[in-house]
């Protein structure tokens, strides 16, 4: 098990990123995942800045950056992650029909990725 680290056992620049993440999300205390960053602060400050930079406003709604994540995190076998994007996905605006059809994507992905690959498949030219 991973050292949590605290709000009140942190240094400074921890509590600065934690004060920060607090702040955009929201929320009263940060999640585990941001906890057992910080044992590493330079880690966690760069992780916090890069994913607040990546899941901004920007071409992609925060619902569809959200499902990409959640997706990301399923085919990467991260059960934090997946927990953790599934509950932003919903607060997002991902609703029940949406999470089905992004299970089934995923699955039949898996499928066809792990097809695929087995049979090394040459990439058609016309995908270059």
């Amino acid at each position: 098990m991973p050292r949590l680290v605290e709000y009140a056992e942190a240094p400074p620049e921890v509590r600065a990123v934690f004060d920060a993440i607090k702040a955009a999300r929201g929320v009263p205390d940060v999640n585990n995942f941001w906890k057992a960053l910080a044992v590493d602060p330079p880690s966690l400050k760069r992780t916090w800045e890069s994913l607040s930079e990546v899941m901004a406003p920007g071409a992609l709604d925060a619902r569809t950056k959200e499902m990409l994540y959640l997706a990301a995190s399923m085919a990467a076998g991260c059960a934090y992650c997946t927990a953790s994007h599934t509950a932003a996905a919903r607060r997002a605006g991902m609703d029940e029909a949406m999470f089905g059809e992004l299970l089934a994507v995923v699955g039949m992905a898996a499928e066809t990725n792990r097809l695929a690959e087995a049979l090394r498949v040459p990439i058609d030219p016309a995908f270059d």
